[in-house]
């Protein structure tokens, strides 16, 4: 496997071509930390569709979850084409004028053609992965889908090999006649912090936090 992945007339990033990152490292990095992706479609009628769903990467195949009774993951179990987008804000940048304006962000776009995962032992690997994607070493925690479950939960795989990353860092950057501006520019850095765990209303005394949600981090 290459390092970089191959650019594509779709993966290729015609705007601003200089943030277009191609390096599967990259590629996979973000789909690792980032929680959640949003995956479009047209359906048989010619209607776009788009649907936020959690994902995983398992080596150079990401999966998706939903129910069975999803009407856009029905719609593409049988091999459709998919485009899934996964975005990461890093920061607000504000520069002196408004069309210099900006945000500091990571992003994937990856299309492939779905494949309904059947197989049983894939099937709960996918799961498994698809648990701890959400927090670390949680599939080890908790009460994993019985048969029923399983049979309601549809997994698609996705072939990670049409993708592309496109970042953007740094400060604002202004035409050279508004630096002397008195307006502040700058950048206001942006991430998600884990808050305190609160317990169910139901949990059984005595049930501590677990490390794993106690600490929690996401990958980077």
């Amino acid at each position: 496997m290459t390092s970089e992945l191959e650019r594509t007339d779709r993966t290729r990033v015609r705007r601003l071509p200089e943030r277009g990152v191609y390096d599967r490292a990259t590629v996979n990095a973000i789909l690792d930390e980032a929680l959640y992706c949003h995956v479009a479609t047209v359906d048989e009628a010619g209607r776009p569709r788009a649907l936020p769903t959690i994902h995983v990467r398992v080596g150079d195949v990401v999966y998706i979850h939903g129910s069975t009774g999803s009407r856009t993951l029905r719609g593409v179990r049988d091999g459709q084409e998919v485009c899934l987008v996964a975005t990461l804000l890093d920061g607000l940048v504000f520069a002196r004028s408004a069309a210099h304006h900006s945000m500091n962000y990571r992003s994937v776009v990856l299309y492939g053609t779905t494949r309904e995962v059947t197989d049983p032992g894939e099937k709960w690997r996918a799961q498994s992965a698809l648990v701890d994607h959400v927090c670390a070493g949680r599939s080890e925690q908790a009460r994993m889908p019985n048969a029923k479950e399983l049979r309601e939960t549809m997994i698609l795989a996705i072939p990670l090999r049409e993708a592309s990353a496109k970042v953007r860092t740094g400060p604002p950057i202004d035409d050279a006649e508004d630096v002397d501006l008195p307006i502040w520019a700058g950048v206001l850095p942006i991430r998600s912090v884990p808050q305190r765990p609160v317990d169910a209303p139901d949990l059984p005394r005595g049930v501590p936090v677990p490390d794993n949600v106690a600490h929690y981090r996401r990958p980077k």
